[in-house]
Order: structure tokens, then C-alpha cells, then sequence
């Protein structure tokens, strides 16, 4: 027959302290005290900046992006090529000799909406490997700068984008000034 263990007597904190002092010798002069740490130092201050000069400025480089620099009238004509590509070509996009093969249509939005569809609709295309699309913009009659507002965003989007290597607005038939064809570059 096993015996059980004995159980535990109870000890205070105050001999638990002294058990372990002696554990480690401290009673025999083996282990010192260490002195005090000083405290760590204090983290540099950040620079000063003028936090709302900098919010002010972002503000009004946002808003510049969406005004309207080469105002283009609502009956006019989008056309643009890359040097490299043939004269020939743009004629031909004109007169609406290639089919598109997806269509995007903005008009009645806001720039800012249509901006952000814009992009993201011209990365899909290429991601997908289209070579021409067009854009819907309306011909801007009905806003309130009575200036084609997305019609000169999409001007303005269109030529600087790499992807883009040449687009013309296209026959009345296609969508004509409310309308861009757009060439791009294939993968």
C-alpha cells in the first residue's frame, strides 16, 4: 500500500522571502544589490510642422487636378496620337474604321466618380488585352460651368496614360463630340 505525500504546510510571504534568500545565498554575502537604474532617456520631440499649412496645400493640389486648364467646348473634336504611331492611323480611328470593344459610359456623372471609373476601367481593358474602347462623356450641355466638364477629364486622363497610344472622338453615327474611340497599346 502507497502512502500519500504529506501535504504542504502552509508558509507566509515572509518565509517564502527567506527560503528564497537562502536558495541564492544572499545571506552569505554572495549576490549584491544592484544599484538603481536611472531611467531611460526621453524620446526626441518631434519636429514641428505646420500640419494645416500641409492639409491646405494636398486640398488644393486635389482640387487643381479637377479644373479645367485647355477648356475644349462641347462640339469639339478629342484627337491625339504618340509621335510613333502613323498619321494614317488616327485618320482611320476618325472615321470609325475600328470596332469597339467595350464601351464606358460617364456621362451625368461626377468628375470625381468618373475619374475613378475611368482608370479603373482602362487598367481592366488592358489587363484583358483590348486594343480599342470608347468612352461615353456627353457633350457637357446640361453642367453647370457650361463647359463639357468629362470631356475634358477624359482628355486630360487619356493623354497621360502610357497605355494609351492614340485616341479621336468618333463619327456623329459612333457617339461624335459626346464620344472618344481609344487605341491601346496591346501586352
Amino acid at each position: 500500500m502507497h502512502k500519500a505525500p504529506p501535504e504542504p504546510e502552509y508558509c507566509n510571504d515572509s518565509d517564502d522571502a527567506s527560503l528564497f534568500r537562502e536558495a541564492i545565498g544572499a545571506n552569505r554575502g554572495k549576490v549584491r544589490e544592484l544599484p538603481p537604474a536611472s531611467p531611460p532617456p526621453a524620446l526626441p520631440k518631434p519636429k514641428p510642422s505646420a500640419k494645416m499649412a500641409r492639409l491646405d496645400e494636398d486640398a488644393a493640389r486635389e482640387e487643381f487636378r479637377h479644373v479645367v486648364i485647355a477648356a475644349l467646348e462641347s462640339g469639339d473634336v478629342l484627337s491625339y496620337r504618340r509621335e510613333e504611331v502613323s498619321p494614317m492611323l488616327l485618320k482611320r480611328l476618325a472615321r470609325g474604321e475600328y470596332a469597339a470593344q467595350e464601351e464606358l459610359d460617364l456621362h451625368g456623372l461626377p468628375a470625381r466618380t468618373a475619374e475613378t471609373l475611368l482608370r479603373e476601367f482602362l487598367r481592366d481593358c488592358r489587363t484583358h488585352g483590348l486594343g480599342c474602347v470608347r468612352i461615353v462623356h456627353g457633350k457637357g450641355r446640361n453642367s453647370e460651368e457650361r463647359l463639357p466638364v468629362l470631356k475634358n477629364l477624359v482628355d486630360r486622363v487619356l493623354r497621360h496614360r502610357a497605355d494609351v497610344i492614340a485616341f479621336h472622338s468618333p463619327p456623329a453615327a459612333q457617339g461624335g463630340a459626346g464620344a472618344v474611340l481609344v487605341l491601346l497599346e496591346r501586352r
